[in-house]
């Protein structure tokens, strides 16, 4: 299987499967001596892992990383920084049902055809689960990146949206509340309705908003490694992820380009900011904002028609722990993954400078 890495200086590769022993990952690239600080590396870890609130799945996974090589007296050395997070409550026969039938809307069916087996446990490779590495990984960029603010939230779940302008919110009470909304209210609202959601067995999708700040001009390497192309890619390599907008998005083919164009101020900054961030594919010193938006997810406990390996018609019903809506732990993955892009193409512009 291909596909299991990311970046080009600052590179990771992933290994491990939902019920196998362990996740974990290589990082190779890393510079040496960064002072890494371990406790916030798993506090990044906890934000995603199972268990951790009434609307999530009930997996209870301590999600303890545990780093093997790469670091020593609390600094990188510039070696490959190898890590495991060990699987602990993994419940097998909750899939059992499934073994030779294809659930809607995952990859069972194309994995099969594709390599001529799967591994029908959660999703093996293509669970959500293998998120948990990329974490690690960006929880490790971001201390690379320690200037660099990364900061994403929960901005709409099904047509529950949080209009507020980003620049109007308090990004320190992300944190405060279950669905990781900076806006008690409308956190209260999308809490409530996920679990209606999940009391009628049924699941829900939402879009997951991110902020960068502080980004120096001059990061995107043109003409095909654009800086908004790779964060685009980036973000829906993540599990259940639809789609992908940065700065005006979609709403800019209804403006004129008069009113769509970002006025420079005399120090180079611009009045507004449509643009994202990003202009020509390089970073432009504004902030860089985008939304990534997460489909239902897939398993819903409630009875569903599907066929079996025989393309016979078969009636199922979905069972094990599943998360209503994915959004709430999204969050830190989205954060992760525009890490490990920043963190690759700050890289790649020390290569640029003689």
């Amino acid at each position: 299987m291909a596909g299991n890495s990311f970046g080009q200086l600052f590179r990771v590769t992933t290994f491990g499967e939902s019920h196998g022993k362990a996740l974990g990952g290589i990082i190779d690239g890393c510079p040496a001596g960064i002072e890494l600080d371990l406790e916030q590396i798993q506090l990044e870890l906890d934000r995603r892992k199972p268990g951790q609130s009434s609307i999530v799945t009930q997996r209870k996974e301590p999600d303890t990383v545990e780093i093997y090589s790469g670091v020593f007296e609390g600094k990188t050395t510039g070696t490959p920084i190898g890590f495991a997070i060990h699987n602990t409550n993994q419940k097998s026969n909750d899939y059992s049902h499934i073994k030779d039938s294809y659930r809607p809307s995952h990859a069972d069916y194309v994995y099969d055809k594709k390599y001529g087996f799967r591994d029908y446990r959660g999703g093996g490779r293509s669970s959500a689960r293998e998120t948990a590495s990329r974490v690690v990984a960006g929880g490790i960029a971001k201390q690379f990146l320690k200037d660099i603010q990364i900061n994403a939230f929960v901005s709409q779940v099904g047509g529950i949206t949080l209009e507020t302008p980003y620049q109007e919110l308090d990004f320190s009470k992300i944190e405060s509340n279950a669905v990781r909304c900076p806006d008690l209210d409308m956190a209260q609202k999308m809490e409530d309705y996920i679990k209606s959601i999940k009391k009628e067995g049924d699941t829900i999708g939402g879009v997951v908003t991110c902020v960068i700040q502080n980004v120096p001009v001059g990061l995107g390497e043109p003409v095909f490694d654009k800086l908004h192309a790779k964060l685009g890619e980036a973000m829906l390599s993540i599990n259940a992820v639809k789609g992908f907008e940065y700065g005006s998005g979609f709403a800019g083919v209804a403006m004129k380009g008069s009113e769509h164009n970002d006025a420079y101020n005399e120090d180079g900054t611009t009045k507004t900011n449509r643009s994202g961030g990003v202009q020509g594919g390089i970073s432009n010193g504004m902030d860089i904002y985008f939304k990534v938006a997460f489909k239902p997810v897939a398993t819903v406990l409630q009875s569903y028609e599907t066929i079996n390996k025989d393309g016979e018609k078969v009636t199922t019903q979905g069972k094990g722990r599943h998360d209503p809506c994915v959004v709430p732990r999204a969050v830190p993955i989205v954060e992760a993954m525009a890490a490990l892009v920043l963190a690759d193409y700050s890289l790649l512009a020390r290569t640029n400078k003689i």
